[in-house]
């Protein structure tokens, strides 16, 4: 199955909201998530019937969807971080990803945990 960034990045924030109970707080290098809750884009999505303020249909709809039930469900905090920055974790998880995507010729979407 072909995959992009974007679906990945969204991918790894569901996995984690789901696998936690609680508050969490997620880092995450990618602005496109980010912004979609420190700017509230996905009120608007909402509110327009899954459009952009643009009028298109608003990407990877389905996991976002998810994740916003995630973030309804309880206290939920989006932290961006530069990436190749030398943060530890942000470091970590791109390598993984990195080494991940190298070992197979498609990337199927699975769960994580």
């Amino acid at each position: 199955m072909q995959t992009t960034n974007n679906r990945m990045e969204l991918k790894a924030v569901l996995e984690a909201l789901v696998a936690l109970d609680g508050a969490v707080e997620v880092y995450c290098d990618s602005t496109y998530v980010v912004n979609c809750f420190r700017d509230r884009w996905w009120e608007g999505w909402i509110r327009r019937n899954w459009k952009t303020a643009d009028g298109k249909a608003v990407s990877n709809r389905d996991l976002w969807m998810r994740i916003i039930e995630q973030v309804q469900l309880r206290p939920v905090v989006f932290h961006w971080v530069r990436g190749h920055s030398g943060d530890r974790w942000n470091d970590e998880a791109d390598r993984l990803a990195t080494e991940a995507a190298d070992s197979q010729d498609t990337v199927e979407e699975q769960s994580l945990f």
